[in-house]
């Protein structure tokens, strides 16, 4: 790509970028994903300008992409993404159409998401902690996941102070996707969790405000917890690897198969649309399949 052309395009991407953190109010995270997926964008026009592209150039592009490997989630991801960033540019570019409209990515079976099994989720928040510090803060951590359901950018944006009122109020305040903010009740066993954690903060903290902070005093790093949990899942003998969001689609398995209630799960989880949710009522159903298949007696295979 000539640099002229790709001075130009950076300039673009900083002003869209701005308008995603400053009028959408979209997390510094999410603004880095839409970022991603546009210099693959800028990478695939290579010299052609970004206002010169036509439906049937995206079109190619897509199926280029599907061709490496990339899967329908992704792709759909992708030219969301490009969408917004045309609409933009229609807004503030002057420029004259957006060539993603009524494009539509290419379909993939879709995966169900993981769940720990009930035994094994608290095999993962019951952890060894023997006063050490730091496994004081992985075990309230952890609880606060399976607790309440949160997001991996939602716990480590938790602060100390509003913290503090919620362990009181029993519920947590968190701020997820969209700049939205919901309240999650609070397990007894989270609440214990941190309350064990609060009283030795003091003596590693650097930040006066993160909840979570690591063995420097700073606030934790997403990837930090990440690795954690992964440590921690290999020594509680947990086969599956283990990761944030794989406590919280347990958290929403287990609520739901409890309850039965997918609109109060909805709400707990931050979803926007009660689709998203529904994921669950299928996890559900493999599990009331497993206890038929084991318990029914006309279910059983004959030897």
């Amino acid at each position: 790509m000539p640099e002229a052309a790709a001075h130009s395009n950076q300039d673009t991407l900083h002003g869209f970028l701005a308008h995603l953190r400053n009028e959408r109010q979209y997390s510094p995270l999410t603004a880095e994903n839409y970022a991603r997926d546009l210099r693959r964008l800028f990478e695939l026009a290579g010299t052609t300008p970004l206002d010169e592209l036509k439906s049937h150039h995206i079109r190619r592009y897509v199926a280029q992409l599907h061709g490496q490997g990339l899967g329908g989630k992704t792709l759909a991801r992708m030219l969301s993404a490009w969408r917004s960033f045309y609409a933009y540019l229609m807004r503030d570019h002057q420029c004259k159409g957006n060539p993603c409209i009524g494009l539509r990515a290419p379909k993939s079976a879709r995966n169900l998401p993981h769940a720990l099994s009930p035994d094994e989720a608290v095999r993962m928040v019951e952890l060894p902690t023997n006063d050490d510090p730091l496994a004081l803060r992985d075990k309230a951590m952890f609880e606060l996941f399976y607790s309440s359901g949160l997001r991996l950018a939602e716990l480590v944006s938790l602060d100390l102070e509003a913290m503090q009122d919620d362990i009181k109020a029993g519920e947590v305040r968190v701020t997820g996707k969209g700049n939205k903010t919901r309240i999650v009740p609070l397990g007894s066993h989270a609440i214990t969790a941190l309350q064990a954690w609060l009283a030795v903060r003091p003596a590693l903290a650097k930040d006066d405000e993160a909840l979570f902070i690591n063995r420097n005093g700073g606030r934790i790093s997403a990837r930090s917890v990440q690795l954690r949990m992964k440590e921690w899942g290999i020594k509680q003998g947990i086969a599956s690897g283990v990761h944030p969001h794989l406590l919280r689609h347990s958290f929403a398995t287990h609520v739901l198969q409890s309850s039965g209630d997918l609109r109060a799960v909805q709400e707990m989880l931050g979803h926007a649309s009660i689709s998203t949710t529904q994921v669950y009522t299928h996890l559900d159903f493999q599990y009331l399949a497993k206890i038929y298949d084991a318990a029914h007696p006309r279910a059983k295979r004959k030897t």
